[in-house]
């Protein structure tokens, strides 16, 4: 019985270390096989298969990694210090290089954003920051995508999500705006009192070139004020109206 229930044993052995190098990836999954310390190839996705005790396998997630930026310190051109944080979106394009490039591709691909995040926003001022974020951004992918192309990582997306401003600076940006505001509504005063000066001195001169229109204009006013029901209605009489009576009394 003993003889029997070795090779069995054994047999069993054989059975269970060929069953465990059977491995199932997924499809946004690879796996980067390594024979007896050399790179051999990237297998999966799929049912792949791992010499027990010979190869070693590193599985790699092809999907987009979205990663936050802490926030950084940031001394703007124009000497204003402020906050920076942003979100950062890439994926692993050849998991070779991911693995044997460098030593931990999502730990270094952190550390590359902060500091290209503080170089970019550095080399600006405060009112580009604020206003341009969209070339800033464009310019910190750019440079990301450029360093991180060795390790076979694409950068998609860099996206500027908050920057945190001192209170003094708060405090000058709201005079500023509110400045601004006083500084609109007093041109647009003076525009419209420009515009009725410029009308009403057309009426005077359509009024010089014919006087029986503010005769006419006379008569119209006082019909909208007798239209207000008043008790008492004072209103001056144009010496106009009285000129052809005057004439009369002279001629008299």
């Amino acid at each position: 019985m003993f003889g029997f229930g070795a090779p069995v044993t054994f047999l069993i052995l054989v059975v269970v270390a060929i069953i465990s190098g059977v491995k199932i990836l997924k499809e946004y999954e690879r796996a980067v096989v390594f024979r007896l310390g050399r790179m051999v190839g990237v297998r999966g996705p799929g049912i792949v298969y791992i010499i027990p005790g010979i190869e070693k396998m590193v599985k790699m997630d092809l999907r987009t990694v979205t990663m936050d930026i802490p926030p950084q310190d940031v001394i703007t051109r124009d000497n204003v210090s402020v906050k920076v944080n942003a979100v950062l979106y890439f994926r692993v394009l050849e998991p070779s290089r991911a693995v044997i490039e460098v030593e931990n591709y999502l730990f270094a691909t952190s550390q590359l954003a902060q500091v290209t995040l503080r170089s970019v926003c550095g080399q600006a001022e405060l009112d580009e920051l604020l206003a341009e974020r969209d070339r800033i951004n464009s310019r910190i992918q750019e440079i990301l995508d450029q360093q991180t192309d060795p390790w076979g990582i694409k950068v998609v997306l860099v996206e500027l999500k908050h920057i945190d401003l001192p209170q003094e600076m708060q405090r000058a940006m709201a005079k500023q705006a509110e400045a601004e505001r006083e500084r609109r509504a007093k041109v647009i005063h003076a525009d419209g009192e420009f515009q009725a000066s410029q009308k009403l001195a057309d009426a005077a001169e359509v009024i010089g070139k014919q006087p029986m229109a503010l005769q006419l204009r006379f008569l119209q006013s006082l019909v909208e004020v007798a239209s207000e029901k008043n008790s008492t209605t004072i209103f001056p009489v144009p010496i106009d109206l009285l000129t052809p009576f005057l004439k009369r009394n002279d001629q008299t």
